[in-house]
């Protein structure tokens, strides 16, 4: 933890304790009047929902080093990035219900996320931030900003072709993007090791002569130091960059799943190391702060989200005419 600001760890913290707060409260709002037989299409939140317990570091010690004016694009698990990023708690929340009162009025959903005031986005196509990452980087060059661009992904989509197309570009271009992959070891109910000819997928860096950076067993503060480097070579003009974290994933693919392709064993063996508790230890260690600046902490982030959700359960759904509206030809 050394180098690292008390700003900074508290902030990671923060944010860390504040999506899992926000994903446990999901997941359970989520299941209601879906049981005891599973409909996807019921409840308060109908449709799919992916949920990010235990992948926060990806995240967290990366977005620490960005601004506002950086672009960050996010997957169909967007939650903890959207959060990392400053997104707008309550309009996100009323997104993901539906409301009229969400980023995209209550039409895009959790998968859907747009918020331009922190220029973050995600979205459903596996692979499909990436270019949008990548353009925003050019952008940033072609306007002699230092800004850089974030495109997170998941280890699958980085066997897609937009993943080579976007990288081929972007080392070409010298530009400042960086693409952070979320390795946790499954492509839905696909193994990465069925699917995947390499060990790790900063490796494959070397074929755009560009940065690659591997950082193992979710540690957020190896991924803080690794983003540091990558966001400062970026900002620099010193070009793009590979960061692969070997994170995890607590729930399955989707809320519902039955995750018949993993062990029962493997979730339990992965809590046991959970990410957000080894660094409140670390932080308690090291005096960063005490047993009651954590009870603080948690106790604002809790009524922050408990405010999100009042609010987007209080909100007015749209209008069916509504649907004729913002609709491009």
């Amino acid at each position: 933890m050394e180098n690292i600001s008390k700003k900074d760890l508290l902030w990671i913290y923060r944010k860390m304790k504040t999506s899992r707060y926000f994903e446990e409260k999901m997941e359970k709002v989520y299941l209601e009047g879906k049981q005891p037989v599973f409909n996807i299409g019921a409840g308060p939140v109908p449709g799919e929902m992916h949920l990010s317990n235990g992948q926060e570091p990806a995240a967290a010690s990366m977005i620490v080093h960005l601004t506002k004016n950086d672009t960050v694009t996010a997957t169909h698990r967007p939650h903890h990035e959207a959060i990392a990023k400053g997104v707008d708690l309550k309009k996100m929340t009323a997104e993901i219900y539906g409301k009229k009162t969400g980023l995209g009025k209550g039409k895009g959903g959790h998968m859907h996320l747009f918020d331009p005031d922190v220029k973050f986005s995600c979205g459903g196509i596996v692979g499909a931030g990436i270019p949008h990452a990548v353009g925003a980087a050019l952008a940033n060059k072609k306007r002699g900003e230092n800004w850089v661009a974030v495109a997170f992904i998941g280890e699958g989509a980085a066997n897609t072709g937009a993943f080579h197309e976007s990288l081929n570009l972007a080392a070409l271009w010298n530009l400042p993007f960086i693409v952070v992959i979320e390795d946790n070891k499954w492509g839905i109910s696909v193994a990465k090791k069925n699917a995947t000819s390499v060990t790790s997928n900063a490796i494959r860096a070397k074929a755009y002569g560009i940065k690659g950076y591997s950082v193992k067993d979710n540690d957020p503060i190896e991924m803080f130091k690794v983003s540091k480097e990558a966001v400062e070579r970026a900002r620099k003009g010193e070009g793009p960059s590979i960061i692969e974290i070997k994170t995890y994933r607590y729930l399955g693919h989707f809320q519902g799943d039955p995750e018949l392709y993993r062990n029962k064993e493997e979730v339990p063996k992965l809590k046991e190391k959970d990410p957000i508790e080894r660094l409140k230890k670390e932080m308690l260690k090291e005096n960063v702060a005490t047993v009651e600046d954590f009870k603080k902490m948690d106790a604002e982030i809790y009524k922050e989200v408990d405010k999100a959700y009042e609010f987007a359960v209080n909100s007015e759904y749209p209008e069916p005419e509504d649907a004729l509206e913002d609709v491009f030809c």
